[in-house]
């Protein structure tokens, strides 16, 4: 199964609410959405189970993503609390609309070494999985996403290894962020074939451009538009058809809805129904 869907609430929408969000998703005939928590979690518990209620009558897959203010490779105990909070309160709201991921942005290495981010953030996703457990709340996981600045956590090796080592963690794969961090380059077959062992892949998708910053190696500097085609949708798409891959492909392109029914077309031109 493909899904396809915005980043948050269309641009289209009349009614800028969540509900309205996931109402006009479904109105364009697409089937996710991304519920975005970047700047905080104002959602309160019952706000979300109606959310949830609605997708599920609509039949759109709802993810949630967590604030952006989250780094658990920081050395500062408060700062490291305050961000398993952040993600704690969203994968309550996740839990209460039937979601079953929270997306966030690990970290930035800081003044520790790839190793010592690499063990801050497996010690820190134990914790909150061991929480998310006690709460009640263990069927939503923790999505763990590529990065696309090299000072951030969060190459597709570290996320795997992650994902690897606990439990209820998964890899959330932005193929922006693979092609900005590798300066222009994305070996679409290479990464299916590393997370061909999961039954669902969750991505994000938008053009984007971005900094050479040395020999294959890039940082990220602003999203585009998909059709820019950097990167290319054609081949990613033409890998998951050929593949067969059951996959979420959230669009984060300043467009939004617009690259998400360029995306369905390309898929329904192949043949396939939404």
């Amino acid at each position: 199964m493909i899904y396809l869907g915005p980043a948050g609430v269309p641009l289209t929408a009349s009614d800028k609410s969540t509900i309205g969000g996931v109402r006009r998703v479904a109105e364009l005939g697409l089937n996710a959405m991304e519920v975005e928590f970047v700047r905080g979690v104002s959602m309160g518990r019952e706000m979300a189970r109606k959310v949830g209620i609605e997708a599920r009558k609509l039949g759109v897959r709802l993810s949630v993503h967590c604030p952006y203010f989250v780094n658990l490779c920081s050395v500062e105990k408060v700062k490291l609390e305050a961000s398993k909070r952040r993600i704690l309160d969203s994968a309550d709201r996740a839990h209460a609309m039937g979601a079953d991921l929270v997306v966030f942005h690990p970290g930035f290495y800081g003044k520790l070494t790839p190793q010592q981010a690499l063990e801050a953030v497996v010690e820190a996703c134990t914790d909150l999985r061991k929480r998310m457990e006690k709460a009640r709340m263990e069927e939503v996981c923790l999505g763990l996403e590529t990065m696309g600045k090299q000072k951030t956590f969060g190459t597709l090796e570290e996320i795997l290894t992650v994902s690897r080592e606990v439990e209820g963690c998964v890899p959330v794969v932005d193929w922006a962020h693979l092609y900005a961090r590798s300066a222009g380059e994305v070996k679409w077959g290479e990464v299916f074939e590393r997370v061909r062992h999961l039954k669902h892949l969750h991505t994000h998708f938008t053009g984007v451009e971005f900094r050479v910053v040395g020999p294959g190696k890039g940082n990220e500097d602003h999203h585009l538009e998909m059709p820019a085609g950097k990167p290319p949708f054609e081949p990613l798409g033409e890998e998951i058809l050929k593949r067969k891959v059951d996959i979420t492909i959230i669009s984060e392109s300043p467009a939004l809805e617009r690259d998400s029914l360029l995306m369905r077309e390309f898929f329904e031109k192949r043949g396939v129904r939404f």
